[in-house]
């Protein structure tokens, strides 16, 4: 009866997956495209989707080379994109915390936003749900959604700039986030987060190697946990 539980779970999160792939598909390819121009030939491409699997932190990086940025800018600035998977994972362990060791690690390897986004639902809906559910419907979330993200940057990097302008695979980085984003802001510490950040963002634009976007983040989650904290006083 486990057994058929975790498969049905599984399927699940496969199902609810597949409106990603819509967007994942384009995103990678858009890597490929966006890494072989900077210089970088397919095994260098490859390598790097597969070992950061982190789309927002490889275009920001890949960015940040083409303008000779200093390995430690590139560094750091990639790592401030990607902090938001520590509170990601800071959120998933109340439910994933019992897990062996190497199931956690798999899950902190392919955890990106869509499937946080869908585990994070899922469990607040069932968090009585057992321990092998929940790292079933974790693993549905990525079964297609990985080995996706890799082909599709392999061809990007491989057909290069014989991809036409006019298929826009840039609009598929807007698009993502916004479906992941939207959905999430539900409290007001949230919606300040994400106001500060996007007027941060844009106000710095004109900052050298995209330095404005560390300051954006850094000062989105002050804001972020400062509304938090009056709130809790208020309350």
């Amino acid at each position: 009866m486990a057994r058929t539980s975790a498969k049905t779970t599984f399927l699940r999160g496969l199902r609810d997956s597949l409106p990603f792939l819509l967007v994942v598909g384009p995103f990678a390819m858009l890597f490929g495209v966006v890494g072989t121009e900077a210089g970088l030939n397919i095994a260098e491409v490859m390598g790097f989707t597969v070992l950061v699997i982190a789309g927002a932190a490889q275009f920001t990086a890949v960015t940040l080379m083409q303008e000779d940025a200093p390995t430690l800018v590139i560094l750091a600035t990639a790592l401030a994109v990607n902090l938001r998977m520590a509170m990601y994972s800071a959120a998933l362990l109340p439910y994933l915390g019992p897990a062996k060791l190497w199931q956690r690690a798999l899950v902190a390897y392919v955890l990106v936003d869509q499937s946080y986004a869908m585990s994070q639902m899922e469990y607040d809906t069932r968090p009585e749900a057992p321990i092998g559910e929940k790292l079933a419907y974790f693993a549905g979330t990525m079964v297609l959604m990985a080995p996706l993200w890799y082909a599709m940057t392999y061809l990007g990097a491989v057909l290069g700039a014989a991809i036409p302008e006019a298929f826009a695979l840039d609009f598929a980085l807007p698009i993502t986030f916004l479906a992941l984003i939207a959905p999430a802001l539900k409290t007001l510490a949230h919606i300040v987060a994400a106001v500060v950040s996007v007027v941060l963002a844009l106000s710095l634009a004109w900052v050298p190697l995209s330095l404005g976007l560390l300051i954006a983040a850094g000062c989105a989650m002050a804001a972020g946990v400062a509304t938090e904290i009056a709130m809790e006083r208020r309350t």
